[in-house]
């Protein structure tokens, strides 16, 4: 049997009230619904407060694969969520990421596509697939469920399958022999 697979569920936005909230809720149900997966919440409002980098090296060292729940704030991704993301390096080495986007009419998909190259540059394996909320606001309730989820979930169930189909994958590899970048 497969050992379930750590997800890390990497939230975007620090803001007060923030919306974020409420879509990496969603995603982390989705994926702690699916078999073969665990959920660990990373918060880059943590580290604000003062949280111990230390311990998000550790927890992210721990985990096998990631999905980024992103905003789009002009036309970009959120500072918090960079300097998060630099605040570790090797932890993010061979393994795979995907995203869960969220804002406006883009879905934030402007986003999403600056941080595929970032993680390339950390030699993280970005997924193809991912799950996008044009106009975010109104696709979930007062609960923070969605209205119409069908569409959503087929898109998170094919990027999930294909999550864990890398993590996998270079688990094994990292197994195998150490991930080592080079100058």
């Amino acid at each position: 049997m497969e050992k379930q697979i750590k997800v890390g569920v990497i939230y975007g936005s620090t803001r007060i009230g923030r919306f974020c909230d409420r879509v990496a809720q969603w995603a982390a149900a989705r994926i702690g619904g699916q078999s073969g997966f665990a959920v660990e919440s990373i918060d880059p409002a943590t580290l604000e407060r003062g949280g111990d980098l230390a311990s998000l090296k550790q927890r992210i060292s721990e985990c096998d694969a990631f999905v980024v729940v992103t905003p789009e704030y002009n036309h970009g991704y959120p500072a918090p969520l960079k300097s998060l993301i630099d605040s570790v390096g090797a932890e993010w080495h061979a393994k795979p990421v995907a995203f869960v986007s969220y804002g406006g009419i883009s879905g934030g998909l402007r986003a999403v596509e600056q941080l595929r190259l970032v993680f390339a540059e950390l030699h993280a394996v970005t997924i193809r697939d991912s799950v996008s909320f044009a106009g975010a606001w109104e696709q979930f309730d007062a609960a923070g469920a969605l209205i119409n989820p069908e569409r959503a979930e087929r898109s998170m169930d094919v990027m999930l399958r294909r999550l864990h189909w890398w993590a996998v994958a270079l688990s094994h590899a990292r197994a195998r022999e150490p991930y080592a970048q080079t100058a």
